[in-house]
């Protein structure tokens, strides 16, 4: 056999990627991962900028989330705290407030309870998201925006309510599945708050890059291949033929394509992957906005604001405080709104909460522009989950998908995008078994 064919061939490596070639690497099987960066951890990214290792892409974890903190144990890390708020601003209904964490919460209350009373009803296994599927294919129809619209509440919780959720969501609530706010919700134990816990609190002390470094340095002889870009995928009478845009081409019994489901049609696949994964990819998920730092002077207490999703910034926090002031991380909702590193517009957008405050340099990445993603972090819009969860998951003849867009639990976190590594490389070596055996 040619040294350049493999057991597995995995395209991409983020979070899932790497664990997948841990997996089957620790099976025995020969893996070959394609990356068309020049970095390994595909929505997580650490960069030095603005004097600092910045979180570009995904950050958070929590030790709600098994799979990720399986993997923190496994590896010895630690995690850090960002700073406890000590002021929330918010708008709502076109004015500007401020107050404690404890009295935003208050606020948003009874409208979260009265959006998230059926979530246990629809998911009472968080990692078995479709076992209610009858009950589920009712409601998968109604989006958050409608529901809440539904509710009428009163305008300031509205306002509050989905403007939170457009945090979550990275954008708008038109498209956003109702479902998928119902997931999160199960997953922390039907605690609302809990989800603001598990994704802005609890950071890794020396970064995702240490985690996912551990995880790739487990998958002994994995041969991992950066910028080099994927451009079909074809099925043989043996297996796979992988070409690069470069003309290089690889060979394989068994391929993963380890991407975002924004990006999952940048690549020919022959055939073509099934009508529902490509209507899925066509589609795309919610995620439409932008994540950003900022290195500001003129605060000296750790807080938080949130703003419509109509307005360029949604959200942000103080990430650090110090004798100039500190970092700031921030989310929008649309990512042609913002120039992330254009320090009059990130200044005039904080300042309709903090007047005095003073942006030195901002920061961050278009990850909707970027190619390799085509969006932020993934949240399913309405219908998507019970009309493509399933099939997205489904192998194809030795060809399987894998991400954090795909997960059973934390989809769009960390944490799923590990849990699809393991489930889909358990799935791998068994497909390469059965293969060998027939074979003989």
């Amino acid at each position: 056999m040619s040294n350049n064919h493999y057991d597995v061939i995995i395209i991409g490596a983020g979070f899932a990627g790497v664990t997948v070639a841990r997996e089957v690497c620790q099976q025995g099987f020969r893996s070959l991962i394609l990356e068309g960066r020049d970095r390994i951890g595909g929505r997580t990214w650490v960069a030095h900028r603005l004097g600092h290792d910045l979180e570009l892409g995904g950050a958070w974890v929590h030790w709600f989330q098994p799979h990720v903190w399986s993997e923190i144990s496994r590896y010895g890390l630690k995690v850090t705290a960002s700073p406890k708020p000590e002021k929330a601003y918010w708008i709502t209904d076109g004015k500007q407030y401020e107050g404690t964490l404890d009295e935003w919460y208050e606020k948003m209350e009874e409208g979260m309870k009265q959006l998230l009373k059926d979530a246990r009803k629809h998911f009472p296994y968080p990692y078995d998201p479709l076992r209610e599927f009858k009950g589920l294919k009712k409601i998968d129809h109604m989006s958050v925006g409608e529901k809440l619209k539904e509710l009428e509440l009163h305008k300031e919780t509205f306002d509050l309510v989905y403007s939170l959720w457009a945090l979550h969501f990275n954008s708008t609530l038109e498209e956003a599945g109702l479902t998928q706010a119902y997931r999160l919700a199960a997953l922390v134990g039907h605690n609302w708050k809990l989800i603001q816990e598990t994704a802005s609190v609890y950071k890794l002390s020396d970064g995702t890059k240490a985690l996912i470094k551990s995880i790739l340095n487990d998958a002994k002889g994995a041969n991992l291949r950066l910028s080099t870009i994927v451009s079909k995928v074809e099925r043989t009478s043996t297996g796979y033929k992988v070409g690069t845009i470069e003309g290089n081409e690889f060979t394989s019994t068994s391929v993963v394509a380890a991407l975002p489901l924004n990006a999952l049609n940048n690549i020919e696949f022959k055939p073509k992957l099934s009508v529902k994964k490509r209507l899925a990819a066509s589609e795309k998920q919610a995620s439409m906005g932008f994540k950003f730092w900022a290195r500001v002077r003129g605060i000296t207490t750790p807080f938080i604001l949130l703003a419509p999703a109509d307005q360029k910034i949604n959200y942000a926090q103080v990430e650090e405080l110090n004798d100039e002031g500190g970092l700031i991380v921030g989310f929008g909702c649309d990512s042609t709104k913002l120039n992330m590193e254009n320090q009059a517009e990130v200044t005039k957008e904080l300042r309709k909460f903090i007047p005095d405050i003073e942006v030195l340099d901002c920061t961050g990445h278009d990850w909707i522009a970027d190619p390799f993603s085509l969006g932020t972090w993934a949240m399913l819009k309405k219908k998507q989950l019970t009309e493509y969860l399933l099939e997205l998951q489904k192998e194809e003849a030795g060809l399987f998908i894998a991400g954090s867009d795909y997960a059973n639990g934390w989809a769009g976190f960390i944490d799923g995008a590990i849990e699809s590594g393991i489930t889909t490389g358990k799935n791998v070596a068994k497909y390469l078994q059965k293969n060998q055996n027939t074979n003989r």
